[in-house]
């Protein structure tokens, strides 16, 4: 199936100078056909149903610091629900101003990604949840001391057992990550301009917005960009048509190889969801371009063919992209418990 994807990908841009245009009585037919609308509320996860004491407790934890090793990194210092879902940086900067390996992504639509991380690591929110903690240059903790810091405060204590009633012991490293995952899981932004567009209003874009959704389509991007969350849902080569600049693609970053160690999926990562694409710059995996125009270019030489987008095309492609900015979740910063003699210090 993976190498499926990728032959139809390669097909997708190799046909791409040759395809018909999209006639404009047909655009938004294409479009539904596509791409999906954010819903209007957080999707049910199959095994870790959704309830308000698991998101609330999800929602103290993933602004909590105290999971991090120096108790000064939280979840949302990466990925910041104020800007976009994620941290406005080219890598994270973690545990002792170490700066991480690549770009973090937006956490808002998440939940409609076939996996998470660049490479797709992680099958799930509640397993991403799991690896920053953990990781030396993120926050740097281990599942014990995180377990302990939670026990040593008696709110803590109550929220686990509401969330978590038939567990004999509901404060584990495994539930920190479900109640994050459930509160990540509402971290979604429906009715952009776009979502609107899906939904019926002909006039919810203007001219140039839809001649770049036509382009998007016509092109091939759509070839890798669509569903929900238009994109985020298989992994694809980045340099199909041409390879891309040095500092764009690293060489030593191979990509979704490191996981499954397959030659196909050397420089091969998770297509990006595009949703709110206008908000999360920089861009790429490598976080060195910071202008969507420009990564617009760069995708068009490298996936479709040097040439394949004009400087028009990019402009339009470009407008059509800031039309999927959604409405941004509004999150009250939470009241934190407080730590006790029991909780452990800070690590340096």
């Amino acid at each position: 199936m993976k190498k499926l994807l990728i032959s139809l990908a390669i097909a997708t841009s190799a046909l791409a100078m040759t395809a018909p245009a999209i006639a404009a009585d047909d655009l938004m037919s294409q479009a539904k056909e596509l791409f999906k609308p954010i819903p209007e509320t957080a999707p049910q996860i199959a095994d870790n149903p959704l309830s308000a004491a698991k998101i609330k407790l999800g929602k103290m934890l993933f602004f909590d610091p105290r999971l991090s090793g120096s108790q000064i990194i939280s979840c949302n210092t990466c990925h910041n629900v104020g800007m976009g879902g994620d941290d406005g940086h080219e890598t994270s900067i973690g545990h002792g101003f170490a700066k991480g390996p690549r770009n973090a992504p937006t956490v808002f639509n998440a939940v409609f990604n076939i996996a998470q991380f660049w490479d797709g690591r992680a099958k799930d929110l509640k397993a991403q949840a799991k690896g920053p903690v953990q990781a030396g240059v993120e926050m740097h903790n281990r599942p014990d001391v995180v377990v302990a810091t939670l026990k040593s405060m008696p709110e803590y204590v109550a929220a686990f057992k509401a969330a978590f009633p038939k567990d004999k012991d509901p404060v584990t490293f495994d539930n920190m990550a479900r109640a994050i995952e459930d509160f990540e899981a509402t971290l979604i932004t429906p009715d952009s301009r776009f979502d609107l567009y899906l939904k019926g209003d002909a006039k919810a874009l203007n001219e140039t917005e839809k001649k770049g959704l036509a382009l998007f389509i016509d092109k091939g991007c759509a070839g890798c960009h669509q569903g929900v969350n238009i994109g985020g849902q298989a992994y694809y080569p980045f340099g199909v048509a041409g390879k891309p600049p040095a500092e764009v693609r690293p060489e030593g970053d191979k990509g979704r190889f490191k996981v499954t160690k397959a030659k196909e999926d050397e420089f091969a990562f998770r297509a990006g969801p595009l949703r709110n694409i206008a908000l999360t710059a920089p861009y790429f995996h490598s976080g060195k371009v910071w202008s969507l125009e420009q990564a617009v270019a760069i995708m068009g030489d490298a996936q479709l063919g040097k040439g394949s987008l004009s400087k028009d095309d990019v402009k339009a492609i470009t407008a059509f992209l800031k039309t999927l900015t959604g409405k941004q979740p509004k999150i009250v910063y939470p009241i934190l418990p407080p730590e006790t003699d029991k909780t452990p210090k800070p690590a340096g």
